[in-house]
């Protein structure tokens, strides 16, 4: 049986991600292929236990590099327990930030050394890498607007912002830039999407992306 594909969708707060991801995953799911729709840190009921501690607004302030170990806690287990038995049984995972976030939140902004980020990444998910992953690129202050509408649409307001999106502008710059410049080391692998407009637009524009990689798995004419 084939290796599944692997899909990761990266970018900063308000960029749209989860919307993106659920839609691409009905598309593939249409084309009668199986797919895992997951997200990080998450996946797993340990790796959702890590989310629950990194994301509480009660967890007690902590360094990047006690940040990023977190994150390739949750990693390890979801790569190991999920991501890497879905995708040797032919499935599709498509997930929601994967250790790009982490070379970029807690490596980029967080000041954690490059190396040390890919001494971590080699030994939470080895080999099992993304074969795509689409960075939807936005505006940083746009984005934030977004969250907040989002949250407020909800009912939940500023309470419901999590510790990242209580950070200032300039993190958050500093953020898309830090994906940008992976989108760029990496270009294979990389494909950087424009996040403005609608939602159905920019899910446009990731359909391309993706018909593009994989068009003939998606049509069955794939050998």
């Amino acid at each position: 049986m084939a290796a599944g594909k692997f899909i990761t969708f990266e970018g900063g707060e308000g960029s749209g991600k989860s919307t993106q991801a659920q839609r691409l995953a009905a598309l593939v799911g249409a084309a009668g292929i199986e797919v895992v729709l997951t997200r990080e840190p998450g996946g797993t009921p340990f790796a959702e236990q890590v989310r629950n501690l990194i994301l509480s607004g009660s967890t007690a302030k902590h360094a990047a590099t006690a940040e990023a170990l977190l994150f390739f806690a949750a990693r390890a287990d979801h790569v190991e327990r999920l991501i890497r038995p879905a995708l040797a049984s032919g499935k599709w995972v498509i997930c929601d930030r994967f250790t790009d976030s982490t070379r970029v939140y807690q490596g980029v902004a967080g000041s954690v050394s490059a190396d040390a980020i890919e001494s971590l990444n080699r030994i939470a998910a080895g080999t099992t890498q993304p074969d795509l992953t689409l960075l939807l690129d936005i505006d940083a202050a746009v984005g934030l607007a977004r969250a907040t509408e989002r949250r407020e649409a909800s009912g939940k307001g500023s309470t419901g912002a999590d510790p990242y999106e209580k950070r200032s502008l300039a993190f958050h710059e500093r953020l898309r830039q830090g994906y940008l410049d992976v989108a760029k080391s990496d270009p294979t692998r990389c494909q950087v999407i424009d996040a403005t407009g609608t939602p159905e637009a920019v899910e446009q524009r990731v359909r391309d992306a993706v018909r593009a990689r994989f068009g003939p798995y998606l049509t069955g004419t794939a050998r």
